[in-house]
């Protein structure tokens, strides 16, 4: 189990990323405990659309952007690609964010930072194959645990909670935006295209699919705890205020964070979890930008290639680095882009999961194929999700 398992806590520790922890940190800020409730929803929908992933990379052999251009022609494939490098950059960008923060936080000059961790990704890719890539991601992304323990620390009131939860602000456009921006931070384009291509890249088959979906389901659950578990710590904090503070930097959202741990212990622990998250991320967005455009574009495209086989895979992946690096330096308030980025994910998802919903029902064989009342019920957990990010998501942007 523990060799066949892998892609989904990967994927799922990715999901957690920078501008995850950012954005559920804003939620808190702003909101208090009134935006954890869809924490808890996204557990069941995040799985739901994960495991289709894994069925169709199981039984077809094939990566999601090559299947789209076999079932529905080129041109749609390259639609669904184009999603999938708008969402990689603006991702990258949220990771980087998340370091740059980091580096604010101790005085380390940020494009030190950045420079080191692109040699780092680079090196490793480049030297590795896809089972120690993925050894070096887990490690990095079980660091995001730790916001567990700041959470347990916070001590939240279940009254509080409670009194929250039964006062939705549905009508805020704020709100809304920000709960688009929650939606866009845990279901992301991107997610479906790795781990479609992750469980093929790793020489994985149909037998293994049981396991996959357990090593998906506990890594949906982790990832959605510790979403929460930031959340919670800064509504301790910052959202008790009750006067809807934003936060304007990531060395702010620490300071939510300390209290509970002391300064200096609370900035080491913090600064792990968030670049843990950013790391794992990075890694595996990287990964999926240079997989995905190679399964539209069909150039050689795995791990298991020496850069000189396969020059196009690894020098997108190295470029997509360089790309988001210089748009974080340029000094952009990063915690409102990395909100941004995840609302524009949200906005996404009905192209994205219309697509992955129709290969379920139309790639498959019969066995494997999505239908019935299941089919029903996946349709409409993917016809809500997206109806509502989309709607959230443009309320947010256009309703001031």
């Amino acid at each position: 189990m523990l060799a066949i398992a892998g892609p989904g806590l990967v994927v799922m520790l990715a999901d957690t990323d920078a501008g995850s922890v950012i954005t559920a940190a804003q939620s808190g800020a702003q909101w208090g405990y009134k935006l954890l409730i869809l924490q808890i929803l996204l557990v069941p929908i995040l799985f739901v659309v994960q495991e289709l992933t894994i069925r169709l990379g199981l039984v077809t052999g094939r990566g999601h952007g090559e299947l789209i251009r076999e079932c529905f022609g080129r041109g749609w494939a390259w639609l669904s690609v184009s999603t999938l490098v708008v969402s990689c950059l603006g991702a990258l960008v949220t990771q980087f964010s998340g370091l740059a923060g980091v580096a604010q936080m101790f005085g380390v000059p940020v494009w030190l930072v950045l420079v080191m961790c692109i040699t780092m990704i680079s090196g490793m890719a480049y030297t590795g194959s896809y089972r120690s890539v993925e050894r070096v991601a887990i490690m990095f992304g079980l660091f995001e645990l730790v916001f567990l323990g700041v959470a347990w620390k916070a001590a939240p009131q279940m009254e509080q909670i409670t009194s929250q939860l039964m006062a939705l602000p549905l009508r805020s456009n704020s709100f809304l935006y920000l709960a688009a921006a929650n939606i866009g931070a845990v279901i992301m384009p991107w997610m479906v295209f790795y781990q479609q291509s992750a469980v093929i890249d790793k020489g994985l088959k149909i037998e293994h699919l049981r396991v996959l979906r357990w090593d998906t389901a506990g890594g949906a659950v982790i990832t959605q705890m510790v979403m929460a578990a930031v959340l919670i710590a800064v509504s301790a904090t910052i959202g008790q205020s009750g006067t809807g503070a934003s936060l304007d930097d990531v060395p702010q959202i620490s300071k939510a964070l300390t209290p509970f741990l002391g300064d200096t212990v609370g900035r080491i622990v913090f600064a792990l979890g968030i670049s843990g998250a950013a790391l794992v991320a990075t890694i595996v967005v990287c990964l999926t930008a240079a997989w995905g455009l190679g399964e539209v574009a069909g150039y050689r495209r795995s791990l298991s290639d020496h850069p000189k086989e396969a020059p196009w895979f690894y020098g997108i992946f190295t470029l997509a680095l360089i790309a988001a690096a210089l748009v974080v330096e340029s000094g952009i308030n990063l915690v409102k882009l990395s909100v941004a980025v995840e609302v524009m994910n949200a906005l996404l998802l009905p192209i994205v999961l219309l697509f992955l919903f129709l290969l379920a029902r139309r790639a498959l064989p019969k066995p494997y194929r999505l239908t019935g009342k299941y089919a029903l019920l996946v349709g409409v957990v993917i016809a809500i999700t997206a109806g509502f990010g989309l709607y959230a998501g443009l309320s947010g942007v256009f309703g001031g």
